[in-house]
């Protein structure tokens, strides 16, 4: 591995290397102090990781794959998912993804219930325990705020009643950590700037004492990876660097080539504009002379046939 294109700290917000350290057995414990601090209401017993995988019951439409989803001793379940490139259509798809998380906590029935027996028994059940879906985004909604944590759910519009509790949405934006490190920074603010910054760090900050910054940092450290890993993470670095290279390249180019445009439209419309200012300043001096001559009797037909070119 080449120790100088790297740091000490891996970027634990690519996909594989945040289910590493969130998704795996071994760091549930992070898991759990994350969860805790971000939904302080809900009391997390055990949480036990469930498939990533979801596939949609309808032929031919999307299936979806979570980075992390556990459940906890009650039921709930908490899909979390971790956003790198902005993304506009963010909110719509952890609306999408929850839904998976719901469905598969309705009740399908026994294999030895016939139809109508399943149809009767289950067709007005529709319990299910709350899904939290935790988006985690390096990008910001609300660019200038310093303002982390954003939760949505859903509300009549006019009295803000809540319609239902089981469906909560949470959304850390990353780059808003500006709080952090400071006195009045929360844990959230501090775990964002954490995420936002490991690759650039060269050790713990020792604002960041708690236990969860411990097992974050700990799970970042490259010198913790297996060989296979570190080959894998080397790997990972030299293609997303390649693909931002590209994207600011063809950035580059696309504003070059927009300018180009730009200036070659706008030299076009100058000169139409100037000809068209042109053309009705020739127009107004003609019909001055035509009307001069006129006035001194000069024949009109005449003068239709000399003007009639310049004179619409």
């Amino acid at each position: 591995m080449n120790s100088s294109s790297v740091g000490r700290y891996a970027r634990i917000i690519m996909d594989d290397w945040f289910k590493r350290s969130f998704g795996t057995e071994s760091r549930k414990r992070l898991l759990e102090l994350f969860l805790r601090e971000l939904i302080p209401e809900h009391d997390i017993v055990q949480l036990t990781y469930v498939s990533q995988e979801h596939i949609n019951p309808f032929p031919g439409k999307k299936s979806v794959r979570i980075d992390v989803e556990c459940t906890d001793r009650d039921g709930s379940r908490f899909v979390v998912e971790m956003q790198v490139a902005p993304q506009k259509s963010f909110y719509d798809r952890a609306v999408f993804y929850s839904t998976f998380a719901v469905q598969q906590q309705l009740a399908a029935g026994k294999e030895d219930e016939d139809d109508d027996d399943r149809r009767k028994k289950h067709s007005d059940s529709y319990d299910f325990a709350t899904v939290y879906f935790i988006g985690l985004m390096d990008f910001s909604f609300h660019e200038g705020s310093d303002k982390v944590l954003y939760r949505y759910t859903i509300r009549e519009r006019e009295s803000n009643e809540l319609m239902t509790p089981h469906l909560q949405y949470i959304f850390l934006e990353l780059p808003n950590c500006r709080k952090a490190l400071t006195p009045e920074a929360t844990v959230l603010d501090n775990f964002c700037y954490a995420l936002h910054n490991m690759e650039h760090l060269t050790s713990r900050p020792a604002e960041l004492k708690a236990e969860i910054f411990k097992l974050l940092f700990d799970s970042a450290e490259i010198a913790t990876f297996t060989p296979e890993e570190k080959v894998k993470y080397q790997e990972d670095m030299t293609t997303e660097r390649d693909i931002r290279n590209q994207i600011a390249y063809a950035e580059e180019k696309g504003m070059e080539k927009g300018m180009e445009k730009g200036m070659e439209k706008g030299m076009e419309k100058g000169m139409e504009k100037g000809l068209e200012k042109g053309r009705e300043e020739a127009k107004a001096a003609n019909r001055k002379i035509f009307d001069e001559l006129r006035s001194k009797g000069v024949d009109e037909a005449l003068l239709n046939e000399v003007f009639r070119k310049y004179i619409p």
